[in-house]
């Protein structure tokens, strides 16, 4: 096999020594802080939206493991997903860069780069075991941004996320090497969420005597609508159904005789995923040690025979998937620590994804470098200590889409048609009277407009290294969900 190319440039060991020795001016790494490092067990659902979840009011679909993680712990009601789309999320994750900061700012776009210092790094420094079970998306075969590179001691799943749009893959990755499931597709004896499933479970097993990091991007619930029958077919007759999607052989997304039931089973094996996990740590006695997080990594999607409007995945927010009203980018979170978190606490702390990086770094007793759009929410999920609040959070959806989104206190600005004067759109609401975001109050808060079009020009920087990414090119306006 022939060498992969160096992990640590010359710039990268001198970045790494300044992070680990001297941060800034005069921070040095400190262990002391924490006298034992939790575990840390932090699962992104896929394309389920905030509605999609009975703790924040589905009625139809069933999730009673993830309900009860929020029983057992803390439920976020104002937290967001790093994007409106699957990479630039995870990218956010990684680096706790926003997406005017982080390297990865569409789908398709990467890798990260060596000089991006991951959450994992920073734990792996901190004497973590890290693993990264299920959709990566920040980094292909061949190219610095795959896991195994980017501090993962273990990755077993999907590196393109194209090929996690099929849920029986002919091939998933174990660290560099192929793992082949012949004739899956056709066959369909591996459905890779158990995969992914079983081999979190044995991580865990394996790591049960050391402090660990588990980064668990699952990919459901995003299209294909496919589920095995154990879960298909007690929705079947149960649900109201609407018409079959595609044809057999058809189209990208796979036919699905009955997609309300299939999207219903696939949330139920979904959450019956999280109680394993859940309950394998209480069995290894591993419970007031662990810090398990629950997210999703973005709104619902209307792709592949999807549902939202049926399911009200976004629940009482505009928007869906690939849209920066709230419907496409608040999502759940979910926390629970026995003996840590109380039960059955609830926070309107406004946090994103981007705040998971230092939370992780103030528990592992190491301080957060320069660099870093996040803050730790540790002192709300401890309930104890001063709680930092965020001046602003930041979104753009790059590409054709030109849009980008600001929420400061409860304004929430978007400017879509990004580059095109004749198109370009402002809006302002106030989300503490319309969450929803249908009433755009710009002309009557012309200094709150001014003061957000002038973020929207200083938030973000161009990324360095990969090409240029553009957010100028304009794009037909979608049609919000709601």
């Amino acid at each position: 096999m022939a060498q992969r190319p160096c992990r640590v440039t010359a710039f990268r060991a001198a970045a790494f020594a300044l992070f680990v020795c001297l941060l800034g001016s005069g921070q040095s790494v400190s262990f002391a802080k924490v006298p034992q490092r939790p575990n840390i067990v932090y699962i992104l659902a896929d394309d389920l939206g905030i509605g999609d979840v009975g703790c924040y009011g589905q009625q139809l679909l069933k999730t009673p493991r993830i309900d009860q993680l929020a029983a057992e712990g803390m439920r976020f009601t104002e937290h967001y997903s790093g994007a409106a789309m699957c990479a630039p999320t995870r990218s956010c994750l990684m680096t706790g860069q926003h997406t005017g900061h982080t390297r990865v700012r569409k789908n398709g776009h990467g890798p990260l780069l060596p000089e991006d210092l991951t959450i994992a790094e920073m734990l792996k420094s901190a004497g973590y075991q890290t693993g990264a079970i299920g959709k990566w998306g920040v980094g292909e075969a061949g190219t610095t941004g795959v896991p195994w590179q980017q501090g993962f001691d273990l990755f077993f799943g999907y590196l393109n996320q194209s090929n996690a749009h099929h849920h029986y893959p002919p091939f998933l990755w174990r660290n560099d090497q192929k793992i082949p499931y012949p004739d899956n597709p056709v066959k369909r004896t591996h459905y890779s969420h158990d995969e992914f499933t079983r081999e979190a479970l044995q991580f865990i097993r394996d790591h049960r005597d050391a402090p660990f990091f588990l980064y668990v991007p699952f990919t459901l619930v995003h299209v294909d609508l496919d589920v095995p029958e154990d879960d298909l077919k007690p929705w079947i007759g149960k649900i109201e159904e609407t018409e079959p999607y595609g044809t057999p052989g058809g189209q990208h997304y796979t036919h699905q005789q009955t997609p309300h039931a299939a999207f219903a089973g696939m949330v139920s094996r979904l959450d019956r995923s999280v109680g394993q996990i859940v309950d394998l740590v209480d069995e290894l006695g591993l419970a007031e040690n662990t810090l398990v997080v629950f997210s999703s990594d973005n709104g619902p999607t209307s792709a592949g025979g999807a549902d939202p409007k049926f399911f009200d995945g976004n629940g009482p927010y505009r928007g869906i998937k690939f849209e920066l009203y709230d419907g496409g980018i608040r999502c759940p979170m979910i926390a629970r620590w026995p003996g840590k978190i109380a039960k059955h606490s609830e926070t309107n702390h406004l946090s994103a994804h981007w705040d998971v990086w230092p939370t992780a770094a103030e528990l592992a007793g190491v301080d957060v470098p320069a660099g870093i759009d996040g803050i730790s929410f540790l002192p709300t999920l401890l309930g104890r200590g001063q709680q930092r609040q965020h001046d602003y959070l930041y979104w753009e959806t790059s590409g054709k889409s030109g849009w980008q989104a600001i929420r400061k206190g409860n304004w929430k600005a978007h400017l879509q048609y990004v580059g095109d004067p004749a198109r370009t759109k402002f809006e302002l609401f106030d989300l503490s009277s319309d969450i929803a975001e249908e009433h755009d109050v710009s002309t009557a808060h012309p200094v709150v407009s001014r003061e957000m079009r002038q973020l929207f020009s200083s938030a973000r920087t161009v990324p360095q290294g990969n090409s240029e990414i553009l957010i100028t090119a304009p794009k037909k306006k979608s049609k919000a969900d709601k």
